[in-house]
């Protein structure tokens, strides 16, 4: 099993924490969080995993031959020239992961604790090109879905914008967050490489744009289960208090 884990991201919002140490490398309970990421992969069974880096990416690459990349082949996709975001960082890692397997894709700033093997299950029984993990929690612009979790579009709901091959209204769509976890096939790969003129653009407008060609799913887990994006000062106390056992698991519908 194949994963590629986001690691190259600035991390501005954690201001001076990340001026001297990539966002990756940030201590929860002690830990790294690119090192949580490895491990929680690593005992889902995954054996092939790229990494991306840009800010501060010899200390990523310092850290992680220390370790000996926990024992995972570990290849690096180097962005030190130019940070691609996250679909052209994933369009430039699918060179090193062609071997026809699905990728588990997960951000390396965000903590959370739910069986990623039943989400890797759930997506190989659905046939689905792209599963994303979802929740019912708030944030600024949702994810739509039909009642089946087939991604139909994107909502703003601060400034009312919607995006969608099919629909004007929301009214009969569920609106779900994106958790920055998500598995996709080699299927996704020949629109990814046709989908921008510039080397650099997120993942997200790409999944929008392409759900009419695209199967793509949302997953929850039927346990409920701790999710936090540790990019922001007041996230890093409550990523300690979860790791601490301080805080509550996240409902789930």
């Amino acid at each position: 099993m194949n994963a590629m884990i986001f690691a190259a991201g600035l991390g501005t919002r954690l201001g001076a924490i990340t001026r001297t140490k990539p966002k990756a490398l940030v201590e929860i309970g002690g830990e790294p969080m690119l090192k949580r990421v490895i491990v929680k992969l690593k005992n889902a069974e995954v054996s092939k995993m790229i990494i991306n880096v840009h800010h501060l990416a010899d200390e990523i690459i310092s850290y992680l031959r220390a370790n000996d990349n926990f024992g995972v082949d570990i290849q690096i996709s180097d962005e030190r020239s130019l940070l691609l975001d996250t679909g052209g960082g994933l369009l430039k890692a699918g060179q090193f992961l062609n071997d026809g397997e699905p990728i588990i894709v997960h951000n390396a700033d965000i903590l959370t604790d739910f069986d990623i093997s039943r989400m890797l299950d759930s997506h190989i029984e659905s046939k689905a090109d792209a599963t994303l993990l979802v929740a019912d929690r708030r944030t600024s612009r949702y994810l739509l879905f039909d009642a089946d979790r087939r991604m139909k579009g994107w909502k703003n709901i601060m400034t009312g914008e919607i995006r969608s091959p099919w629909a004007t209204s929301t009214d009969s769509l569920i609106p779900l967050a994106f958790g920055g976890v998500h598995i996709i096939n080699p299927s996704v790969f020949p629109l990814l490489e046709n989908y921008s003129d510039s080397p650099k653009f997120s993942i997200t407008p790409f999944y929008t744009d392409m759900c009419a060609d695209l199967y793509i799913k949302g997953y929850t887990p039927a346990e409920a289960f701790n999710w936090i994006d540790i990019g922001k000062p007041q996230s890093l106390i409550e990523a300690e208090n979860i790791v601490s056992g301080l805080r509550p698991i996240l409902p789930q519908e």
